[in-house]
């Protein structure tokens, strides 16, 4: 038992020593895919329970498929996901089974939360084993008498003798920053190699997630469902009418106002309308039993389903007014996922099946979804896609230098399309700026990346001689536009 909590405490030392050595001057690069490879291996060589558990195997490939991603090309999601299949790696042995998605949401919701208190508290009762009566306070005084007169005489030796004085000013003590950031990084790996069972005792009292409406009946909701269709479908006929047939707006409103206001509005009140169909139709209720009401529900879902189909479209029309952009891919990519919750409840309501059933299938959407999301470079693909849509005059030169290198190559296949000689110009210079700022990126172990390395091969490839061509030192705004000149 101590050889286990010391192999974990000698894990966390290494996972702090292995992030001062990588991270000097910042958390980028593939390095972060190698801090995230490591601490996984020292999670399985500290933690005998995990290297004996099949389900935890499973989370434990997860976390090194997406510790490959951060290898490749690191970014807050893969970053996100891979602390999420590390979590329940490390918490599966603790629970057996995986049981359904809605609990471990909890349980990683009150792991995270309680990373900060774990090695406090755990550094406390360290020294509380038992037949020994050891307490941090009885250490500290048995230290202090040692240390403190260490410190008074090799004080007083540095006055008086120059040999020692020149020994100690070698000495570099860490700074406070450094021991700050330090004492960060074990707290955030040190739940991983102990994780606490508190952590499983107050995921376990918090409420199922079955919504419930208190004191509704069968007439009441059979009301609610009538009336719900009557509104929905004046909604959905308005956007049938202005929306999918083309017909004029009223004055004073335009296309892109028309589509850019409800996108996301609608979006919410499709969500909610899944909860409320949820509580009104809850397995057990009289309104679940009725025939009626499973036809109401159906018809609402259904007019949901229309509801959410007018925002992605409203999406989709302002994206052709103005431009595409990653976190407009994000929002239809949201769009799709409502889609496919609102159809899951739909079955869910007429196939009499559990909450843990369609918790456990939208998770599963949801963790594909962002998996794939993780390993493409959605600027970059919106980039590509404006390139090859949009007019060059017409396209966002600052949004796509805001992108980074995902938007070289497109922007490389932009200068050579037909253009105006002062669009050429910005084009070009923002395209020398960002395949240098990559170039730089590159010539550094601590912020390169394979991705990067792919791009700048593929860029050189494209670009042959012009790749050389010294970038223009005047002052360009982000668009690569010459700033006007103030006259006195």
């Amino acid at each position: 038992m101590r050889f286990s909590f010391l192999s974990k405490v000698a894990a966390t030392v290494a996972v702090v020593l292995l992030f001062h050595w990588l991270f000097p001057d910042g958390f980028e690069g593939a390095r972060v895919g190698a801090l995230a490879a490591a601490w996984l291996a020292l999670l399985v060589m500290a933690r005998r329970d995990i290297r004996h558990s099949r389900a935890a195997w499973g989370a434990v490939g997860a976390a090194l498929l997406f510790a490959a991603m951060l290898f490749d090309d690191p970014g807050p999601l893969a970053w996100g996901l891979f602390w999420a299949a590390l979590s329940v790696a490390a918490l599966l042995p603790k629970v057996r089974a995986f049981d359904d998605a809605w609990r471990w949401a909890m349980r990683l919701l009150v792991h995270g939360l309680s990373t900060p208190f774990a090695l406090p508290f755990d550094l406390k009762r360290m020294g509380a084993v038992r037949g020994r009566g050891v307490s941090p306070v009885r250490v500290a005084a048995v230290l202090a008498l040692p240390i403190l007169g260490s410190i008074l005489f090799l004080t007083l030796f540095v006055s008086a003798n120059p040999l020692i004085e020149n020994a100690f000013s070698t000495i570099q003590l860490p700074e406070t920053w450094q021991m700050t950031l330090w004492a960060v990084v074990a707290l955030a790996a040190w739940p991983a190699f102990r994780p606490r069972g508190a952590v499983l005792r107050i995921a376990a009292w918090l409420p199922e997630p079955e919504p419930r409406i208190p004191g509704t009946s069968l007439p009441s909701v059979m009301l609610a469902l009538v009336v719900f269709n009557l509104i929905f479908a004046v909604q959905n006929a308005l956007d049938i009418a202005f929306l999918w047939s083309g017909a004029g707006l009223p004055d004073g409103m335009s296309a892109a106002e028309y589509a850019h206001r409800g996108a996301y509005p609608l979006i919410v009140t499709a969500c909610t309308a899944g909860v409320l169909a949820l509580a009104m139709l809850r397995p057990g209720s009289a309104s679940a039993g009725n025939r009626w009401a499973r036809r109401l529900v159906t018809l609402w879902v259904a007019q949901n389903l229309v509801l959410v189909a007018s925002s992605a479209l409203r999406t989709i029309d302002y994206i052709d007014e103005s431009m595409l952009t990653a976190w407009r891919i994000a929002a239809l990519l949201w769009m799709a996922l409502v889609a496919l919750g609102l159809v899951l409840i739909g079955w869910r309501i007429l196939g009499a099946k559990s909450a843990r059933w369609l918790v456990n299938a939208n998770a599963l959407a949801a963790g594909l979804v962002l998996s794939v999301c993780g390993v493409v470079d959605l600027g970059a693909a919106a980039a590509a896609y404006n390139v090859r849509a949009k007019q060059p005059e017409a396209i966002d030169l600052c949004y796509l230098r805001a992108i980074g290198d995902g938007a070289l190559l497109p922007i490389i296949q932009l200068e050579k399309r037909p253009m105006a000689g002062v669009t050429r110009d910005r084009v070009r210079v923002v395209r020398q700026r960002l395949f240098a700022d990559l170039v730089w990126r590159q010539s550094h172990w601590g912020s390169w990346t394979p991705r990067g390395s792919r791009r700048l091969s593929a860029a050189r490839a494209q670009l042959g001689r012009a790749a050389d061509m010294p970038i223009d030192p005047r002052s360009r705004d982000c668009g690569g536009s010459l700033y006007e000149r103030v006259q006195p």
